[in-house]
């Protein structure tokens, strides 16, 4: 018998800022509700959301170019481009609401305003970036990119990647002023602070979800190992969501609904080259995102990136792609064998196969020296020396494989929601732009799994968390400005 303490209306797996952000969500919702989280490590926000373990950028397709592909006639698609951007002033308006609240003491201790550029060199690349920013700056939410191919105005943009840089080349950029720098464990912990003072919430650190089964009467059983004491746990729940990152992939195929079926995971770890020197850092104040090279997946797409972690300050460039068998920068080397089941060997298989590039990629990655690396920084920063830049491990990211009927099995990049049918259990799979977008995500995992959400009062409160809920942000202009000026107010944006 499960004790009743151990019985609560949702469990959370994870410590991350996606489940930092369901968790306030729902305890806005309903301020009953009992809410269970359990973080495997010491302390949460310590895997992807920590600040060193990913790129600190707000995903909102300013400057990632990977989200506008180009068309075999040269034409530019943006629609992930819009979905991706309405998503993230979702998150903006989720936030503001936490500052005037007063959960966020003030949007400095995790968001600070940093352009977002695009930068491209060689005629072809520069001509897409033109036939890019064209598209984009035609539509409300892009109206204020700027291009330029001008030597000196690039040089007053980016004055660290245009030093020593050889005339010729073609050479543009773009430019959005409303960017921002994040510092993702920052805010996960700050709103696990304000969770802790409510009544009915419980966080447990050091606890690993090891197995969860569907009882007959509907609950999830969740067996849990105490790392720090000994022993096991058990827990029971309503409601169960899968946020643990790399982590969520195992439970989910654990879980046995069959919308799990066919989903595997690829994993591919990250290393940056970092810069302390202050005198370099100074002179940079950007995010500055390039084009991927062939055979690289998308979180690989190279960035010289201003960071901004408490009063510290540095510049990360990468990310360096490497592959390890863990799911989890604290995980096991076991992670991907143990995923293998008869329901995904298929999928794996043939999305291995289709994906041969990518292998050799990695292989290349992995056998690269620091001067392959600092040869490569100076593609961006021509004058780069080796001893000014530093390695570091980056976080650990699970790209997703599923189904396909015409390929038998296809690696997928970005993230995805998985959900039982019934509405009792969910899973975020896939890397960026996650936690960029999770409030999105969010609402529209609350909508679809707990029903007090689509009720009259349900929704006047997700109106308070996101005052755009029920607009299309990609056609309603009026509404756009309208929660643009409000988030610009707030969070201190340009």
């Amino acid at each position: 018998m499960v004790p009743k303490e151990n019985q609560v209306d949702v469990a959370i797996v994870g410590g991350g800022i996606v489940s930092a952000t369901l968790a306030t969500m729902l305890a806005e919702l309903r301020g009953d509700m009992r809410i269970l989280v359990l973080e495997r490590l010491g302390d949460v926000a310590e895997e992807s959301s920590q600040a060193m373990n990913n790129a600190g950028t707000g995903h909102a397709a300013n400057c990632e170019l990977n989200y506008t592909p180009e068309k075999p006639d040269g034409s530019v698609d943006i629609t992930k481009a819009l979905n991706i951007n309405a998503s993230f002033e979702v998150s903006l308006q989720f936030w503001s609401h936490l500052v005037e609240r007063g959960i966020i003491p003030a949007p400095s201790t995790f968001l600070n305003p940093c352009p977002h550029l695009s930068f491209v060199w060689g005629e072809a690349n520069t001509r897409f970036l033109r036939t890019r920013q064209a598209r984009l700056s035609g539509h409300p939410m892009f109206a204020d990119m700027r291009i330029t191919e001008d030597p000196a105005e690039l040089k007053e943009w980016m004055p660290l990647i245009m030093e020593g840089r050889e005339p010729g080349t073609p050479l543009a950029a773009t430019r959005v002023d409303r960017g921002t720098d994040l510092d993702f464990g920052s805010l996960a912990h700050t709103m696990f602070t304000a969770l802790k003072r409510r009544p009915g919430f419980r966080l447990e650190v050091n606890h690993d979800v090891q197995d969860l089964t569907r009882e007959p009467y509907g609950l999830w059983r969740l067996k849990v190992a105490d790392r720090k004491e000994g022993g096991h746990k058990e827990f029971t729940a309503r409601f169960v969501f899968l946020g643990a990152g790399g982590g969520a992939l195992p439970l989910l195929l654990k879980s046995g609904i069959p919308e799990a079926d066919g989903y595997g995971g690829f994993p591919v770890s990250g290393q940056w080259l970092v810069c302390k020197n202050p005198s370099i850092v100074a002179r940079h104040a950007a995010k500055v995102y390039g084009k991927a090279t062939i055979g690289a997946p998308p979180m690989s797409v190279p960035h010289l990136d201003t960071r901004i972690i408490g009063e510290s300050r540095a510049l990360l460039f990468g990310p360096y792609a490497g592959f390890t068998t863990k799911y989890l920068k604290e995980g096991s080397y076991l992670d991907l064998p143990r995923s293998v089941k008869t329901t995904n060997l298929k999928p794996m298989l043939f999305a291995g196969l289709h994906n041969l590039d990518l292998t050799r990629y990695l292989i290349g990655q992995v056998l690269q020296s620091q001067e392959d690396r600092v040869k490569t920084l100076r593609d961006f920063i021509p004058t780069a020396r080796l001893e000014d830049w530093d390695l570091e491990i980056a976080g650990q990211r699970v790209q997703i494989i599923k189904k396909d009927p015409k390929q038998g099995g296809k690696l997928e990049f970005g993230t995805e929601m998985v959900a039982a049918a019934d509405g009792t259990l969910a899973a975020l799979l896939g890397a960026s732009p996650g936690a960029s977008t999770c409030a999105a995500t969010m609402v529209d995992l609350i909508l679809k799994c707990f029903s007090e959400s689509r009720t009259a009062e349900g929704q006047a409160i997700i109106r308070k968390m996101v005052p755009s809920h029920g607009h299309d942000l990609t056609k309603e202009t009026d509404v756009l400005r309208a929660v643009r000026d409000r988030t610009n107010a707030v969070l201190g944006l340009r």
